[in-house]
């Protein structure tokens, strides 16, 4: 995605009902599940993806292990004991995941899929394509340093795969999925080779009209993306790292 053509306009820092970090020490339940769920939909594929590289399992090891790595999130407040003066959620939730797989290996009484702990749709048919791909070097990233970089990582993609799907639902909602198609081919596919005078003969428009629909669908990514990303913070200024780690720059 051209970075230059990409980042326009003011990055403020965007509104939300709650953060996770809020939702979790709710008193209402709903309120408590919903941040689990918005926390798993960010951080199910890099933790999955983790215990697979980090701690050398089987899909089915570490897809039990992801599963009942979020129940106990839920069941144990996790979310409670952290502390953003201290650390970033995503670091938190990384150290609780290698404690989470210790203490199950010392237990050695982890339920199996069909037990007793709950179940989140996860597909992880979609994870083990990502691992399978060729994009990833397990041999590469054994060392602690290396591997907390690729948790980050995997972090980000997770982040922008989620604004990807929620860009999309607009334009359909709005009747703009021509510009989501434009999105998608230019910043998306990775082609550099793509020009605006190529997808205005394609589509069979101006090339003002793809000016235009590029503008808007990146704006719009980037506010749903913010969104995400202030509900998984725990704090303005965790916020304000995080999007520097995801973006590049400061939402200040």
């Amino acid at each position: 995605m051209p970075q230059d053509e990409f980042i326009v306009g003011d990055a403020r820092f965007p509104a939300t009902r709650w953060s996770v970090i809020e939702a979790s020490r709710s008193a209402d339940g709903g309120e408590r599940q919903r941040a689990l769920e918005t926390l798993c939909q960010a951080y199910w594929k890099p933790v999955y993806k983790y215990v697979r590289l980090r701690w050398s399992r089987t899909p089915e090891d570490a897809q039990d292990l992801t599963q009942g790595f979020f129940a106990e999130m839920l069941e144990r407040e996790l979310l409670n004991r952290f502390d953003a003066g201290k650390s970033r959620l995503r670091t938190y939730l990384r150290l609780c995941v290698d404690s989470f797989v210790t203490n199950q290996d010392k237990a050695a009484g982890r339920q199996k899929r069909g037990g007793e702990v709950q179940h989140l749709a996860l597909d992880f048919d979609s994870a083990e394509e990502e691992l399978g791909d060729g994009t990833i070097d397990a041999a590469a990233i054994a060392s602690p340093e290396s591997l907390e970089e690729f948790f980050e990582k995997e972090w980000v993609r997770s982040l922008f795969a989620l604004a990807v799907e929620d860009l999309r639902a607009l334009c359909t909602q709005r009747g703009r999925d021509q510009a989501f198609h434009l999105f998608e081919a230019y910043d998306l596919d990775g082609d550099d080779n793509t020009s605006y005078q190529q997808l205005a003969q394609k589509y069979e428009i101006p090339v003002t009209d793809v000016t235009n629909a590029l503008a808007w669908a990146r704006r719009e990514f980037r506010r749903i993306a913010l969104e995400c990303l202030r509900e998984i913070c725990g704090s303005d200024d965790e916020f304000q790292r995080e999007t520097k780690a995801a973006f590049g720059w400061d939402a200040r």
